[in-house]
């Protein structure tokens, strides 16, 4: 298995193994690597998919992707080893809303949000890569609250890495931030960013387009830019289709969504063989997907703050892999409509590829209004507390299943614990959740905060003046 970037333009584009794409995480000119074919899972593979741990459907996902970088057996060991210490033996365990209408829980890891399903098995890839290779890296990350805290928890005391993760000043929770200011580690750094996510995100972009820095940093990422991730999302659409009968029933999917690499990995998996009936995309007052699925127009407009500050976001990284299908895996035209994209601040339109893109996906807006309307009726309905993100997955389940019958049973992501978000939570249903065990200091517990411009010259030097790659080698 090899990977090519989307805005590689060449007639033969070069490729990479799964290992050094792994390392990489974003390509040279800028592109994001997607793999040279889509592998396939056989009825054969979903049907004993359901009785298998999740660490050893994880290791059956991803072997595939990862080709001759890793064995089966060695992401098995790397798997059980990533999924050990969370709260639920089922990993993403499936709680029924009402008859027609799923939660998939991923919030069971060590952040409580869903990043953690991928990123602990991200930290443990790297660990292997790197200890092969003796060779470290400097990891760095944009967030929008959670990628940000689970990819800290998951890298933090690595003897072979170093990580830098950028958020947005004042745009997180408070235990979204603290989960990522108090991490006691070395090689662990949090900066807060006087910004916006898309700025955090275009910071990141910079960085790994200055070549000496690069090079000198030896730069890797975690953020969904990088296709590891990516590919270990596939695996709990797998494991929550067949736990419901697939292949032999269909199933939807609603994925509250900002940077698009979530629901991007249930798209895949869709192509892989799973049977998905549909994919539905939430988001906030941040629209732009949900704008761009209606009318074929996406067009930037200023970032508003909202109950669901992890999807807070204009500019979706991942939507750039699904482009580069809708334009027929042409590289040079992919880079030429994001580099329109972000001259003009809206992407060139293209109705062949708006009316593809509406085959694969539909979208709903869903508002401050809604997001609270959808905490308060689980709660009334079920006793359930959802975050607020999961209630926009969850309301767009809703306006979607209200459009008419539909045998397939709907899944919607849970991918916060109500926790991170109790505000909102308690706004809502008038219950303040709690923390679950292990958390009961997180208050209490000194952060190292670190406020930085929205200057590319001065995160970097920051970074050089804290990598240990670059002070070791000296």
């Amino acid at each position: 298995m090899h990977y090519l970037s989307t805005r590689d333009d060449r007639a033969e584009p070069a490729t990479l193994p799964f290992e050094d794409v792994l390392l990489a995480g974003l390509a040279a000119d800028g592109g994001l690597y997607v793999p040279e074919r889509l592998p396939q899972l056989s009825a054969a593979a979903l049907g004993n998919a359901a009785a298998l741990p999740y660490p050893e459907l994880a290791a059956r996902v991803v072997a595939p992707f990862a080709g001759a970088s890793f064995s089966e057996a060695e992401l098995l060991a790397l798997a059980e080893a990533a999924y050990a210490g969370f709260r639920h033996r089922a990993i993403a365990p499936l709680v029924q809303i009402n008859r027609r209408l799923w939660l998939l829980e991923l919030f069971h890891g060590p952040t409580l949000a869903f990043k953690d399903l991928a990123l602990q098995l991200l930290g443990r890839l790297f660990d292997a890569a790197l200890a092969r290779r003796g060779e470290r890296v400097t990891i760095v990350g944009a967030t929008s609250g959670d990628t940000g805290s689970a990819a800290l928890a998951a890298c933090r005391d690595r003897a072979a890495l170093d990580i830098f993760i950028l958020y947005p000043q004042g745009r997180v929770s408070e235990v979204q931030r603290r989960q990522m200011t108090t991490v006691e580690a070395p090689n662990a750094h949090a900066i807060a960013i006087e910004g916006t996510f898309d700025d955090c995100q275009d910071l990141v972009k910079a960085l790994f387009a200055e070549p000496g820095l690069r090079d000198e940093l030896n730069l890797s990422a975690v953020n969904s830019i990088n296709f590891a991730r990516i590919a270990a999302q596939i695996v709990y659409y797998v494991a929550a289709a067949t736990a419901l009968g697939a292949p032999g029933r269909r199933v939807s999917f609603s994925v509250p969504t900002g940077n698009f690499g979530n629901v991007y990995a249930g798209h895949l998996a869709r192509g892989m063989g799973l049977p998905i009936e549909r994919l539905v995309i939430g988001t906030n007052e941040n629209d732009i997907l949900a704008r761009y699925l209606a009318s074929g127009d996406m067009a930037i407009a200023p970032v508003t703050p909202s109950l669901s500050p992890s999807m807070d976001i204009q500019v979706s990284s991942n939507f750039e892999r699904l482009l580069f299908e809708l334009k027929g895996r042409d590289g040079g035209a992919v880079a030429a409509a994001l580099r329109a994209f972000r001259r003009e601040g809206r992407l060139p339109l293209d109705a062949q590829a708006w009316r593809a893109a509406q085959g694969l996906l539909s979208g709903h807006r869903v508002d401050t209004g809604a997001t609270m309307r959808a905490m308060a009726k689980t709660y009334a309905r079920t006793g359930i507390l959802i975050d607020p993100h999961t209630a926009v997955g969850v309301a767009a389940a809703q306006a979607e299943l209200d459009r008419g019958e539909d045998a397939a049973p709907m899944i919607a992501l849970a991918c916060a614990h109500p926790a991170k978000f109790p505000d909102a939570v308690e706004r809502a249903t008038g219950v303040r959740p709690a923390l679950p065990p292990g958390f009961e200091d997180l208050f209490e517990r000194p952060e190292r905060i670190t406020v930085l411009p929205n200057d590319l010259g001065a995160v970097a030097r920051f970074l050089r003046a804290r990598a240990r790659c670059l002070h070791q080698a000296a």
